[in-house]
């Protein structure tokens, strides 16, 4: 069963879960701002549902809720960003700033963040762009969850990518997406839902096909993009080492098997060549290429021409990335943003932790 909450009400207490753990209150808007925004664009794997998971994080000193997040190195287009152990909520919206400020400069910005944490959606930061007319790109390294093709170990994490394209009289084109299967929060909801996961997005620890959303908690893995060798789970485990090479390995944070894991109870892997989870981001400028009006006019056609492509029978249209999402927000932000009931247990007893009441 859900019950329907508002965007403010939600938003309001994310806010003042975020305060009573000692954040700013610019930080605290920051955060709540883009937790929520998962919510409203549908994306409730990775919304209020993770709200405990951050405060579990703090409570074991693992997130460090009054950081100093800095450039620690830098050329005028790229920098290297300094999380300081902070909710990557808000490392992230500091680091996407940092490499549109560059790109105002520079044509491009390029930012790679070291020692943060989880950052959300990929696609709230790299939205960010779109409003200074610039294409925007994020991305992130996460817990390893993930064989890659052929092997049974954990060795990747979800690892998504963001990208944001602006457009003008067109929605704007925004992909977003984890280079697995299925993201992790997924099954999370299955979980949550005591169903079963399609074939194709876990393996048993023995590495045999398997639907159990509980598959990861006895030793499986989520699997690559493509699930096998046969769909080109090579090419999914590909991409997710992209992530990792640079959100991780370009910036000094963890990389593979030593990113720290999301739940605050799991231990830290040993032996950790890095600080922290590790982001990636990028902002271009689309006039350091051509006229910002030529370019998204030219968007908006290649947009409705993918629009008026011939659908296959039964289906009713073609879908330009961000289109669900954002239709999802429109109908969210006006009826109110479901969340089930097994998740408002969970926000009420993490509001009475802080004394802070929900809804």
């Amino acid at each position: 069963m859900e019950k329907m909450f508002t965007y403010s009400q939600l938003y309001t207490f994310c806010k003042n879960v975020f305060t009573a753990m000692g954040c700013s209150e610019t930080d605290a808007t920051t955060a709540a701002k883009a937790l929520v925004a998962a919510d409203a664009r549908g994306i409730d794997s990775h919304g209020v549902a993770r709200l405990s998971g951050y405060v579990r994080l703090w409570e074991a000193k693992r997130v460090n809720a009054v950081p100093n997040v800095r450039v620690v190195h830098e050329s005028p287009s790229t920098a290297v960003v300094d999380g300081d152990a902070a909710l990557g909520l808000v490392a992230a919206p500091f680091a996407m700033q940092v490499a549109i400020d560059k790109a105002t400069s520079c044509g491009t910005g390029w930012v790679s963040v070291k020692n943060s944490n989880h950052f959300g959606i990929a696609g709230y930061h790299a939205m960010m762009a779109l409003k200074h007319d610039m294409i925007g790109i994020a991305m992130t390294n996460a817990s390893a969850l993930v064989a890659p093709t052929f092997s049974v170990e954990r060795m990747l994490g979800t690892n998504p990518i963001a990208v944001a394209i602006p457009a003008g009289s067109q929605p704007a084109f925004v992909a977003d997406f984890a280079t697995t299967t299925a993201a992790n929060g997924k099954l999370e909801i299955l979980q949550r839902k005591n169903a079963d996961t399609p074939m194709g997005w876990v393996q048993t620890k023995e590495g045999t096909a398997s639907t159990n959303a509980n598959e990861l908690k006895t030793g499986g893995s989520l699997l690559p993009l493509g699930s096998d060798r046969e769909h080109s789970s090579h090419k999914g485990y590909a991409l997710g080492a992209i992530v990792d090479i640079f959100s991780a390995v370009l910036s000094g944070a963890n990389y593979g098997p030593w990113v720290p894991p999301f739940p605050a109870y799991v231990p830290m892997p040993e032996n950790m060549p890095g600080e922290g989870i590790g982001h990636f981001f990028g902002a271009m400028r689309i006039d350091a290429f051509r006229t910002a009006d030529e370019f998204k006019a030219n968007m908006d056609n290649w947009i409705q021409r993918f629009r008026s492509a011939k659908t296959i029978a039964g289906e009713e249209k073609v879908l330009i990335p961000g289109d669900p999402e954002r239709e999802m927000e429109a109908e969210r932000m006006k009826n109110g943003i479901p969340i089930l009931d097994v998740v408002v247990e969970d926000l009420i007893k993490t509001g009475e932790r802080f004394a802070v009441s929900f809804a």
